[in-house]
């Protein structure tokens, strides 16, 4: 897993668990830089997401969007599978 010097870290592919695909959704969102993700609520960029593309999509987006967020904010490069029952237990 990568793990990134966040105060070097200029393109969101940089981050552990975000690839093209993924880069590509943030920026439909309007986040370009990694640092914008500090402060971020996964949930909430999970449903901007959601409306822009006009269609609900897998909820694992937001394990992948809280482990961005958390590396941003100082936590370690975890996989995002590391994630899945926090947002379960916020779904619930």
């Amino acid at each position: 897993m990568k793990s990134p010097d966040r105060d070097k870290i200029s393109k969101m592919t940089d981050l552990p668990n975000i690839g093209k695909a993924i880069s590509a959704d943030l920026e439909r969102i309007g986040l370009n830089h990694p640092k914008q993700l500090i402060g971020k609520n996964a949930y909430e960029l999970y449903r901007q997401h959601c409306s822009r593309l006009g269609c609900k999509q897998d909820h694992c987006i937001i394990d992948v969007f809280l482990s961005a967020i958390s590396y941003m904010e100082g936590g370690d490069s975890l996989p995002w599978w590391h994630f899945t029952k926090e947002r379960k237990l916020y779904m619930e």
